[in-house]
């Protein structure tokens, strides 16, 4: 089904005048992949869809539990959607619950790309999530820094980043990445 999907997407991306750039490194098959600027509902069309299908890339990507309706949801869980309750704490207040589940499943697969939207939301966020970071860190995978950008009609899959653990100086170089990234509504993207 999903080079069925990637097929037709890339003529429709073609129409429309998208493009699809780079491509994973040969070898890696477990990895978190990051896709910013997340500013508009259109991203996950563009980032999931062209990144994913098109490069034909075996993901999963997590999403809000609250996009997981009836029938979407029955049509995302098909095509690689895990569920996220964004609103579980552990007694801490921490959301060590999500990372300890997305990193386990790490452990059970020989094969897991999981897509995730950094900011956890379409709106500017001056801090972002660091979830991804925790699960790429346990995990002992590294972080693919998959793109949108509008102004250029691209999205594209940028460099790979191995966690050192220093996760301030490690956001930093992720973030700079992302500032050079036009969002569909810019002011809402990274700075």
């Amino acid at each position: 089904m999903k080079k069925i999907l990637g097929a037709i997407f890339f003529h429709i991306f073609k129409w429309i005048g998208w493009k699809i750039v780079g491509d994973l490194p040969p070898g890696l098959d477990k990895a978190v992949m990051v896709v910013a600027p997340h500013t508009s509902n259109w991203d996950a069309l563009y980032g999931m869809i062209g990144i994913v299908f098109i490069k034909n890339i075996s993901a999963k990507f997590a999403v809000k539990k609250e996009a997981m309706f009836f029938p979407l949801g029955s049509i995302l869980k098909r095509i690689g959607a895990i569920p996220i309750d964004r609103s579980l704490k552990s007694s801490t207040g921490s959301k060590v619950r999500q990372v300890d589940m997305l990193t386990e499943m790490f452990q059970k697969s020989k094969k897991l790309i999981l897509v995730i939207a950094p900011e956890g939301t379409r709106k500017y966020a001056p801090r972002w999530k660091t979830g991804f970071y925790h699960i790429a860190m346990r995990a002992q995978v590294p972080i693919i820094l998959g793109y949108l950008d509008y102004a250029k009609k691209e999205a594209g899959l940028g460099p790979v980043i191995y966690p050192t653990g220093n996760i301030e100086e490690d956001m930093e170089k992720i973030k700079a990445f992302f500032r050079e990234k036009t969002g569909k509504y810019p002011h809402q993207g990274v700075r």
